[in-house]
């Protein structure tokens, strides 16, 4: 298996001695992101207030190209960006207040902003949510089909992929086609994106899509994005000036909206992220990879890692339970392990600088681009050492 520590001499020289297997979480930086960071800096150092004007005639651009071409999307100019995809969530549900509570349909898998921001709202009455259990995995597209048939919502909010237990959902393509069309879909990409391939093009006209540079696409905070769907949410209530940066010098009256993507801009943020981002897409290119060879050489680690903890090489993970909830097709880019005592394991692990993380319950491991398999077999005798 051919080696690409190469593409992150910083990142593993910083700590040397550290396991790092929590890709799926604070994936390590490569080397293109520092070159990326330091293009932003001198960019506002030789062009200051113009830097703007790059921003958005080819920063911005670019960063919409790289993300249409990896989730085959027909027009770059749908897509917007915020610091995170909190900001976008709360933009969206804005653009949907009313004089009632707004209807959610969910899943209990949802990440912790969305989950805690969903809770507050419906402290308020600002939402309603009925909520589908992820688990039995087998049954949860049926069940989620079920509630949809029971009563449409307002908005459909559900994750591509489970942060919690990996499980992937595929029935966005089904759900776009059969919800009535004031329901709005917002699919959580950010298991998804850059981790397995995503082609959403027969559905890019009714879904939005979230997404970020944090995890997979390996260019750290600050690159959230949407997808906004043409004519669905004109007006966010929740806004910023660049939501109509182009008419920023005219006389201002009502409150204008870009009628692409651009309507869900904020205000001024840091771009940072959106230079690391097409900094490792280029770097990427270069390479000659694409999402489909990265998944595949993970995938391999991933079976080598699991065929170790179900022999017993991994110490006390056989214990635990290995969650894969999906039968067949690209699985989450971590292993989800059950375990009553998986917040200690991960702490424990942590102490002996083997980085994982956990969930309640859930231990999880993931595999990036920067592990060969020794990594693998190194982390199976520090579990082994540490927990036993």
């Amino acid at each position: 298996m051919k080696s690409y520590k190469h593409l992150f001499t910083r990142a593993l020289a910083a700590a040397p001695g550290r396991l790092h297997f929590a890709a799926h979480s604070h994936h390590l930086w490569p080397d293109a992101s520092f070159d990326g960071h330091a293009r932003a800096w001198m960019d506002a150092a030789e062009l200051a207030d113009r830097k703007w004007e790059k921003i958005f005639s080819e920063v911005i651009p670019t960063a919409q190209r790289h993300i249409a071409d990896e989730l085959s999307l027909p027009d770059p100019r749908t897509i917007a960006f915020a610091p995170n995809t909190h900001e976008l969530l709360v933009r969206l549900f804005s653009a949907r207040k009313g004089d009632r509570p707004i209807e959610v349909l969910t899943s209990d898998g949802e990440f912790h902003s969305f989950r805690r921001q969903a809770a507050r709202w419906e402290e308020d009455g600002v939402v309603r949510r009925r909520i589908v259990a992820c688990e039995p995995f087998e049954s949860f597209e049926d069940r989620l089909d079920a509630a949809m048939r029971e009563q449409a919502p307002d908005i459909v909010f559900l994750s591509h992929v489970m942060f919690r237990s990996g499980l992937r959902y595929d029935g966005v393509e089904r759900l776009a086609l059969t919800a009535p069309k004031d329901t709005w879909i917002a699919f959580d990409l950010y298991h998804s994106f850059m981790a397995i391939p995503c082609d959403f093009s027969r559905i890019a006209d009714r879904v939005f899509l979230l997404g970020g540079g944090y995890k997979y696409a390996m260019a750290g905070e600050g690159a959230g994005f949407l997808h906004a769907p043409p004519g669905f949410a004109p007006r966010p209530q929740y806004t910023g000036w660049f939501a109509d940066f182009g008419a920023i010098e005219a006389k201002q009256g009502e409150v204008a909206y870009g009628a692409d993507g651009g309507r869900f801009l904020g205000a001024t943020f840091d771009p940072t992220g959106l230079y690391r981002f097409n900094a490792v897409r280029a770097m990427l290119a270069s390479e000659g990879l694409d999402t489909s060879a990265i998944t595949a050489r993970v995938a391999t680690l991933r079976h080598d890692l699991l065929s170790r903890i179900r022999d017993g090489q991994a110490g006390a993970l056989a214990k635990a339970d290995i969650l894969e909830p999906n039968a067949e097709g690209p699985r989450a880019r971590f292993v989800a392990l059950r375990h009553a005592e998986a917040t200690q394991w991960k702490a424990a692990l942590l102490d002996a600088n083997v980085v994982t993380d956990a969930r309640d319950d859930v231990l999880r491991i993931g595999l990036g681009l920067y592990h060969d398999p020794d990594d693998v077999e190194a982390l199976c005798a520090a579990v082994r050492r540490v927990l036993g």
